[in-house]
């Protein structure tokens, strides 16, 4: 088939997990087309293997001090550069179009009436799984930011829903696992800001935080090891660590669930999916959350024993035969497929 495939470029989860599916489709023998929306070019990392791609403005969300904010978010959005994109993006010969929660491609679809697949974690939320109360708006966003007529949810449990399993990168699998450094804990919380974090983190001496974030350079400063972005170190770190501390995105928590690392999650404010993830985390009872960058929470969490690893399956494999197949309507067997074998 011939695939357009839009791709969020807000955070690096949308970009991880696009990057998986985007390979295997090329791999398969698909023709894919990407198209980035919500991050400036010069700014994207590691992305060769969407090539080639375009990448339009779209539109961002706005954070600060890890809290949404809708005010900026409404005064730098660009209606008309929008509506612009979405009536010139050439589609010609498409035969189905992919969108990992980009706005764009998901208008296109609708507009002309082309097969559209969502493929993501906010694609699981049309399922009744957990989700936080939120306020109408917030619910709105999630649920129709990027509509898609057939959905690939994403989510680390299936709640006996038609959902996928969340989408590992290779280098995580593997018959030798690493077995965790003593007191090592990866930090990644991007919406907040490094010297709140330092604060937070460098009273527990017993521990080696490495703590990936806005840094213009990489540097040590006691038991903080701060890093620039790099995804081999991060995956490698993640790989050696007891623990994560993370923001309650969707990625990072399933790819430490699935190695067996313990989590602690800071969702962002007024950020309903993150607040939902928070939710789903404690009730399944895979790991703990904080509302704010509480040094008792991270006290009792460090305390706190070790998990089993769950290890996911591989399932960008099951969704590139979903879509191969042309069975679109039935994605419950395939999803179903995915949980039951395991990696």
């Amino acid at each position: 088939m011939r695939i357009l495939f839009g791709v969020q470029g807000t955070g690096n989860g949308h970009i991880s997990r696009s990057r998986e599916l985007v390979s295997k489709l090329k791999s398969d023998g698909h023709e894919v087309e990407v198209l980035v929306s919500g991050r400036k070019e010069e700014e994207l990392k590691e992305i060769e293997v969407f090539q080639p791609f375009r990448v339009m403005k779209g539109m961002t969300l706005i954070t600060y001090r890890g809290r949404m904010n809708y005010m900026e978010t409404m005064f730098q959005l660009d209606l008309g550069r929008l509506m612009n994109d979405v009536w010139t993006l050439d589609t010609a010969g498409t035969d189905l179009i992919i969108t990992d929660f980009e706005p764009i491609t998901s208008m296109v679809a609708r507009i002309r009436n082309i097969p559209s697949l969502g493929f993501g974690h906010q694609y699981a939320f049309p399922y009744p799984v957990p989700m936080a109360r939120g306020n109408i708006f917030e619910r709105y966003t999630l649920l129709n930011f990027a509509p898609a007529r057939h959905n690939a949810g994403l989510h680390w449990h299936h709640f006996n829903q038609p959902i996928f399993p969340p989408v590992i990168p290779p280098s995580l699998y593997g018959s030798d696992p690493v077995a965790p450094v003593k007191g090592k804990i990866l930090v990644y919380l991007p919406f907040e800001e490094i010297d709140d974090v330092a604060r937070l983190v460098s009273p527990f001496s017993d521990c080696s935080f490495f703590v990936y974030g806005k840094v213009d350079a990489d540097r040590d400063e006691g038991n903080m090891h701060f890093r620039g972005y790099s995804r081999e170190g991060f995956l490698r770190d993640l790989m050696e660590c007891g623990g994560v501390v993370c923001n309650a995105g969707f990625e990072l928590p399933g790819e430490a669930l699935h190695l067996g690392r313990k989590l602690l999650l800071r969702p962002l404010d007024g950020q309903i999916e993150q607040e939902s993830n928070a939710m789903a985390m404690e009730q399944l009872g895979y790991g703990m959350s904080m509302h704010s960058l509480n040094s008792d929470t991270l006290r009792s969490w460090l305390e706190s024993p070790g998990r089993e690893p769950l290890h996911y399956a591989h399932t960008v494999d099951y969704i590139a035969e979903w879509i191969g197949s042309g069975r679109w309507d039935d994605q419950a067997h395939f999803a179903g497929a995915a949980w039951r074998e395991k990696s």
